[in-house]
């Protein structure tokens, strides 16, 4: 790759910075390959990915934490994904995993089956990124201002608390701010509240305007101190306990056997080492805010707000719960008053992108041939929508519909008109009725994890985002670990994986889709057979197959498939049609071709073939991988090559 920077004065620069020294001007400029505003859950993934690519990359962040809602922000019992450990995140857990002692030590309330201390998950990711050479990380500084030529970002400028500037230029930039900063600066298009039916098409999205954000919260992360302690704080200013009222049964003036007990209710958050996450919706600490179009100083003021409403909460429940062995973690955040270093923000700004994911194209991927968005899917995710609006001036409650788990498209994180520039986070381009679904920890670090090999690959060819061939991408995001089909019920561990991707991303197999409230779910039925009319819809996707439908019967063995496949082949020379077998068990010549190109992996044991017993979908899915190739440019039938989908 080549890198347009001077080294000598990226050298210099980035050890002034890293260094800290009191010396730094009031202005540092330099270049560099790839610039992240943000280091949150997707800026950290799309920082470490690039770097592994080989890009020049420079982290910018406003705190001195990594990893934003996951762990700055408190959040640290995850939505989502469990059976779906995808690229960095499946690192990430596995990391998790190795210092608490395995997968059960991180099952402690049941909220989530992966719940840990930030400040662990912080170390993690700081450990992580130590690793890569190819990254820079600046804490303490926040965007100012951007400057474009044409309609092209390439550069910004980033402030501190301390009034100093940095002014970088980049090839690249990715947005991973908290509220969509960075696009909006730069003059991408977005949208912000909930958009109507008539907008949408969304049954579920509202008839009218909501001109509203969902509630954020500013999370706590409390002690047991043990018994016989009381660590109660001062009574907040603004305190008002009719605002939690009920919130569990023993601090309910009015019977109700339906509402949890004040312990189930701290359960929900527990975390290892007897903490707890106080991020409670149900008359908890949920607060409203609509700071998308504010300066920082005035969304600062409302998070200081926030946190004063949360410390209510804690109030109440050592006062009327009687909690007083609970008190603000003294070990966790390396702040004055013991709070996460930010707020938990549900919505942001959304860009209006070369795509926009609708509930329907999550309902449904298969419905409407004309937008198979599915098929440039770049993230996986099986969280139901879940909005919180119960704090908003208007309290909005949504009847919302079960969907599958789905997949998110690459075109919903490039912008539509602004180029150098890639969106993550929460700001893709997505309704806001799905954003309740793909604002979760594990999807958007999948989706910055993308944003990061995008931005690399687009300087390797020295293109623009939006030209990027997705087939290379994902293959690229393949190698790195990833689902790009919610398949949850394949193996990424055996040679059947990648090939059941690659044939469900074309379209050529698909899986089907089951609501499962908080776990949704697709599969692919890897281990099952097929029907000759089941084969003939797959083949039908393919090719002309009438006479496959006509010739086979019943259930599909092996060699049916192998002799219909045989008469796709035109190019095979007469000799391998004679050739011997050297299959133990069948007298057929046609095996011995498929076996010496590589196609029958995974299918035989040793020399045993097994020519009639039936085919397995997982197996299918190899040939047809193998042997047509769905990703190939040459067969822009059978796949996609590049297919974004232009609105």
């Amino acid at each position: 790759m080549q890198y347009f920077k001077t080294y000598l004065s990226i050298f210099t620069a980035l050890f002034i910075l890293s260094t800290g020294c009191s010396g730094v001007a009031d202005q540092v400029e330099y270049d560099a390959d790839i610039v992240i505003a943000g280091g949150g859950t997707s800026g950290v993934a799309a920082a470490i990915q690039a770097s592994r690519m080989g890009a020049d990359v420079l982290l910018i962040e406003q705190t001195d934490w990594l990893g934003g809602m996951l762990t700055a922000a408190g959040v640290s019992a995850t939505d989502g994904n469990h059976q779906m450990p995808s690229g960095l995140w499946g690192e990430f857990r596995d990391k998790l995993y190795d210092h608490y002692g395995g997968p059960d030590e991180l099952f402690t309330g049941w909220v989530s089956n992966t719940m840990f201390e930030p400040s662990v998950g912080d170390s993690i990711l700081k450990e992580m990124v130590a690793t890569e050479d190819n990254l820079r990380i600046q804490y303490g500084y926040r965007l100012s201002e951007t400057a474009s030529e044409g309609n092209r970002l390439t550069e910004a400028t980033f402030i501190n608390r301390d009034g100093e500037t940095l002014t970088i230029k980049a090839r690249q930039f990715i947005d991973a701010t908290e509220y969509g900063d960075l696009l909006a600066s730069a003059g991408a298009d977005y949208s912000i509240y909930m958009e109507t039916q008539d907008e949408t098409g969304e049954e579920a999205a509202p008839e009218d305007p909501h001109p509203y954000v969902q509630d954020m919260t500013y999370v706590a992360i409390l002690k047991d101190y043990g018994p016989g302690t009381d660590y109660t704080i001062e009574k907040p200013e603004n305190y008002d306990s009719s605002a939690f009222e009920c919130m569990c049964r023993e601090v309910c003036n009015i019977p109700d056997e339906e509402l949890l007990s004040c312990e189930e209710v701290l359960d929900y958050g527990r975390l290892p080492n007897d903490k707890f996450m106080i991020n409670w919706p149900n008359r908890g600490n949920d607060y409203y805010a609509d700071n998308l179009e504010l300066s920082h100083e005035e969304r600062d003021s409302l998070h200081e707000q926030a946190k004063d409403f949360t410390r209510s909460w804690v109030y109440f429940m050592q006062t009327e719960g009687g909690f007083t062995n609970l008190g603000f973690a003294d070990d966790e955040f390396n702040t004055e008053d013991q709070f996460p270093p930010m707020p938990y923000i549900r919505e942001s700004r959304r860009l209006v992108g070369v795509d926009r994911l609708y509930l329907y194209d999550i309902s449904n991927p298969y419905e409407l041939e004309e937008r198979p968005v599915y098929k440039t899917g770049i993230a996986v995710a099986d969280y139901p929508v879940d909005h919180h609006r119960r704090k908003n001036p208007v309290p909005k409650q949504i009847d919302f519909p079960p969907i599958p788990s789905y997949n998110v498209p690459y075109g919903s994180l490039i912008p539509m008109n602004t180029d150098g520039l890639i969106v993550a986070e929460k700001s893709i381009s997505v309704t806001n009725v799905v954003n309740g679904t793909t604002r979760l920890q594990p999807v958007v670090m999948q989706i910055g994890q993308a944003a990061g090999a995008a931005a690399a690959m687009s300087i390797q060819q020295n293109i623009q985002p939006r030209s990027l061939d997705v087939r290379q991408l994902q293959a690229e995001l393949l190698e790195a670990g990833f689902w790009l089909m919610p398949y949850m019920d394949t193996d990424p561990e055996t040679i059947f994986f990648k090939p059941i991707q690659r044939v469900g991303l074309s379209g050529i197999m698909r899986g089907e889709g089951i609501p499962v409230a908080w776990a949704n779910e697709t599969r692919f039925y890897p281990d099952s057979t097929l029907t000759a009319e089941q084969m003939g819809t797959i083949f039908s996707r393919i090719t002309d197959t009438t006479r496959f439908s006509n010739e086979v019967s019943g259930t599909v063995t092996r060699m049916d498939v192998l002799e219909v496949m045989m008469t796709f082949l035109d190019e095979v020379p007469e000799s391998d049609h004679q050739m011997e077998s050297s299959f133990t068990d069948t007298d057929s010549r046609i095996p011995e071709y498929f076996k010496r190109n590589g196609w029958l992996d995974g299918w035989i044991t040793g020399d045993q073939f097994s020519p009639d017993i039936s085919i397995k979908r997982a197996e299918l899915a190899l040939l047809i991988d193998r042997v047509f190739d769905p990703f190939a440019e040459d067969h822009p039938e059978i796949g996609f090559p590049n297919p974004i989908v232009d609105e």
